[in-house]
């Protein structure tokens, strides 16, 4: 059999193997839990959350109520408590994140080396069933990350990674960087923004709303915010809104509430 062939053989079958939740569309509503204890809310259609903090059983029980799940994985930063930290090799390790002390960057030019510690991480969710990937730490290219990366080699990383989960039967999201919107919204399946109204940039990504692809925004606590006015944006860009704590736990707000 012909290399390609068998490749696009191995391909269908692995989607074909995927629990296959209907993907969803602009407006459904959702959750972001990435805090213990981790607790999804009745009535969503999409949950977010980070596997090393739920169990497999979480995933069964959400997969079998057709709750579409996205799996959280930072793809531009390593956390010294993830168990693969040591496998990521001192020379693509950089700086400390802001106000992240637990994280540093990576050198996201080296693909050699990221790819196949990044497949891995995707497999895992695979083989847990969840429906997609969150690729988190999109913006290494703007961030003082000890690496000279510029915007180019950022997309070039992101569709690599791309194409690497659509070929594993997952689907995968922009997150934040709006200012790439237009070189990602062909290649993603839908985009995961944070105080995108409390930034005032929700219309940045509304590209994909009209390629018919959700984009969930959470914005905070912390900051001030009109909620009404909030959830009147979120209509109008047909945008699917909560409110949530900084630390990403069970509490929320939704503008479908």
């Amino acid at each position: 059999m012909q290399v390609w062939l068998r490749q696009g053989l191995l391909a269908v079958a692995l989607l074909a193997a995927s629990v296959g939740r209907a993907a969803p569309v602009p407006g459904h509503d959702w959750d972001w839990q990435l805090g213990e204890p981790v607790r999804p809310p009745a009535g969503v259609a999409v949950f977010d959350t980070d596997p090393d903090i739920v169990g497999r059983a979480l995933i069964d029980r959400l997969n079998r109520a057709g709750i579409y799940t996205i799996c959280y994985v930072s793809v531009g930063t390593v956390e010294n408590y993830r168990e693969d930290v040591d496998r990521f090799p001192p020379e693509v390790v950089g700086k400390t994140y802001g106000d992240w002390p637990d994280e540093k960057f990576l050198d996201i030019r080296r693909l050699d080396v990221l790819l196949p510690l990044m497949r891995e991480r995707f497999e895992r969710c695979r083989q847990w069933g969840f429906d997609a990937v969150e690729p988190d730490n999109q913006d290494v290219y703007a961030n003082d990350s000890g690496f000279r990366i510029s915007a180019r080699e950022n997309v070039r990383y992101l569709k690599a990674l791309a194409d690497m989960a659509h070929g594993m039967g997952l689907e995968v999201g922009q997150k934040n960087v709006p200012e790439l919107t237009e070189e990602l919204v062909d290649m993603m399946d839908f985009a995961i923004t944070e105080s995108c109204f409390q930034d005032r940039w929700c219309g940045d990504v509304q590209a994909y709303v009209r390629a018919g692809k959700p984009v969930f925004d959470a914005e905070y606590t912390d900051r001030a915010i009109n909620w009404d006015r909030a959830c009147a944006e979120a209509a109008r860009r047909n945008i699917s809104m909560i409110l949530k704590d900084r630390d990403l736990n069970a509490g929320r707000k939704s503008c479908n509430e």
